[in-house]
């Protein structure tokens, strides 16, 4: 039922989880709340469009013009390698981190920066030109992470590089469902 949803709901969940894990001090705990909970209410939009364009296409019998969304991603074997990849670079460099004695905090920018150099082969593939703004994205917010740790400054990591890719993520997808709400919503030509 939600397969043609499943960059939403995939992109959602990661970037509730990428603000919910990382979101904390030099922030104040009233504005650490104030993400939080702007982050889950942004996931729950998401989850709420989802379902409310599924109700209305299943009753109208309806699918949207080809050129209202596009190509679905295929989640086939070349994803399966990216993916694959992905964890391999994200477990080896958490490791050479803990090795190297390399502040924490280090962990979340380079987790950012693998997530954004993993949708470079996946905007490709896909022929999805919107993934490649992901793609830099996440990876220019992972590398000024990086960044800030070499600088001395690890604590701002998790901000840049897990709060804000996670609340440009959330907000991405937001915005991608939208129109196709719209459109759901718009009366059908009989």
């Amino acid at each position: 039922m939600f397969t043609r949803f499943s960059g939403f709901l995939i992109g959602s969940f990661f970037g509730l989880v990428f603000v919910l894990v990382n979101v904390g001090p030099p922030l104040s705990p009233a504005l650490i709340w104030g993400i939080r909970v702007l982050a889950v209410t942004m996931a729950a939009a998401v989850i709420v469009l989802i379902i409310l364009i599924s109700r209305r296409e299943s009753t109208q019998n309806a699918q949207p013009p080809s050129d209202a969304e596009p190509e679905e991603p295929r989640f086939g074997p070349f994803f399966g390698v990216v993916v694959l990849i992905e964890f391999a670079l994200i477990f080896a460099g958490a490791t050479l981190i803990g090795r190297l004695g390399l502040p924490p905090e280090t962990g979340v920018a380079w987790v950012a920066l693998v997530v954004g150099l993993h949708f470079f082969p996946l905007a490709w593939k896909w022929r999805q030109r919107e993934l490649v703004f992901v793609a830099w994205y996440a990876t220019v917010l992972g590398a000024i992470g990086l960044a800030l740790v070499a600088a001395g400054l690890p604590v701002w990591a998790p901000l840049v590089s897990g709060v804000v890719t996670g609340c440009g993520m959330l907000l991405g997808c937001l915005l991608g469902i939208v129109p196709l709400y719209r459109w759901a919503l718009a009366p059908s030509e009989a």
